[in-house]
């Protein structure tokens, strides 16, 4: 049996369209249907559109993890409101979101390692983590004493798990049932404005008028953006995972060194996924912005591979229309669904890397793998931001991988943005402009 999030299945959010709303959100991942959530709650008429069907791009096809750890320090008060907000949203859902605190480790193979581990615990404790360094001994017994050449690890013991696939539909279930208008297999040609400032949304099924939009578009966003002028150097990379059958409980907590990445899941198998190794498509997107990645790139601190060139329909594929009218059938209809196929090598490498550190598990059998695009930005943190040039709309794009476990807090920072109320961070780490403001980019923790 595969994962539901292979096909395009049957529509289950199906509401009219409204003819007009106080917010429009474009995307059904999980900081849109988050957003959509948040907004609903706060009294607004919000829609939520979703070109294929909610969850059925990255955010079903990441870890699972909800983590404080190693994130970036701007990050880091919006994570811990999350972590909050998925234990009061599965409360909510009847604990069906599978949230559960398991703790996350990140292993060391040497002592460059743990001092890289020991930098980022000592500028973010002041922030309130509950991060701490293991040695080698404390570190076998957590981990239920695998079979590895670690010397020690990065541990957050409040740091969570929820199961994608099931929870972002179960949000988008309970932001219906608060209020929220939700509306698959609708894709979001355009915007319409007036005097340059967003009067509403076109969609393949007609116009609602809005005076607000949040796009959260995952790896689509910076298409979207450049048929209204804007341009962002998004790009997105190819991340592969996979999920065991059923196992004997080898190990409680979540844990990724260089190589493997591994969590528990509810239905008594483990999610596993090759770290941080990543597959770089060939597009015009890429070429055009390859000089802010480059920085990244001779750091040696990411694992990305270049490909050859993105397949028919991709978001940066060569072929794929970068302008088109709101008359016109768009590039978000031609793929209602971005699926790619899995790196099988990938597979069997981590299987085999699992299988190493846990012998006593016995057979490894795999129950389904897949791969997912992860929309990234060069300095690996995300645009959380109002478009300067279009006044009406807010992005919320480039999680870098981070989306799952911060959605929720994003999502509720999105309304306030949209709305023009205080987000109660500080934002400014996002801001679209970095990127051509001529600041030097600092990039997030490579951890």
């Amino acid at each position: 049996m595969r994962f539901p999030f292979h096909d395009m299945g049957a529509v289950e959010f199906s509401d009219p369209l409204p003819e007009a709303v106080d917010l429009a959100v474009i995307g059904g991942g999980v900081i849109g249907v988050s957003t959509a959530l948040f907004a609903a709650r706060r009294g607004l008429s919000v829609v939520l559109l979703e070109k294929g069907r909610v969850a059925g791009e990255q955010s079903s096809r990441n870890w699972g993890w909800i983590r404080v750890q190693g994130r970036d320090m701007a990050e880091i008060p919006i994570a811990h409101e999350a972590q909050d907000l998925w234990q009061a949203l599965d409360a909510d859902c009847g604990g069906r979101l599978g949230t559960r605190t398991v703790g996350v480790s990140y292993l060391a193979r040497d002592e460059g390692e743990m001092a890289a581990f020991e930098g980022w615990l000592e500028e973010a404790r002041e922030l309130g983590v509950s991060s701490e360094l293991l040695g080698r001994t404390e570190m076998l017994r957590l981990l239920d004493y695998p079979r590895g050449s670690w010397i020690g690890a990065l541990h957050t013991p409040t740091d969570m798990k929820g199961e994608p696939w099931v929870a972002v539909p179960e949000l988008a279930r309970l932001a219906r049932a608060e209020g929220a208008a939700i509306a698959e297999s609708c894709a979001v040609r355009g915007l319409d404005r007036q005097a340059g400032r967003v009067t509403g949304v076109i969609t393949e099924r007609g116009r609602i008028r809005t005076q607000a939009v949040v796009l959260a578009g995952g790896a689509w966003s910076s298409l979207f953006l450049r048929r209204h002028g804007v341009d962002i150097p998004q790009l997105a990379v190819r991340s592969t995972a996979m999920a065991t059958q059923p196992l004997p409980e080898v190990v409680h907590t979540a844990a990724v060194d260089d190589r493997l990445a591994f969590r528990p899941r509810d239905d008594g198998g483990y999610t596993l996924a090759p770290a941080a190794f990543g597959e770089l498509y060939l597009g015009p997107d890429m070429l055009r912005h390859l000089h802010h990645y480059l920085p990244l790139a001779l750091s040696g601190e990411f694992d990305i591979h270049p490909r050859g060139p993105q397949p028919r329909h991709w978001p940066d594929a060569f072929s794929t229309p970068r302008h088109w009218s709101g008359a016109e059938e768009s590039p978000f209809e031609r793929m209602r669904l971005l699926d790619p196929a899995p790196n099988a090598d990938k597979v069997a490498e981590v299987i085999a890397l699992f299988g190493a550190a846990y012998p006593w598990a016995g057979e490894i059998a795999l129950h389904d793998s897949w791969a997912g695009m992860i929309d990234v930005l060069p300095d690996v943190v995300p645009v959380v931001d109002h478009v300067a040039q279009i006044p009406g709309l807010t992005v919320v794009t480039g999680m870098c991988g981070h989306g799952f476990g911060i959605g929720p807090g994003f999502g509720r920072v999105a309304v306030d943005l949209a709305t023009g109320r205080d987000p109660g961070h500080d934002l400014s780490r996002f801001r679209m402009s970095r990127f051509f403001d001529g600041m030097r980019l600092k990039p997030g923790p490579s951890l």
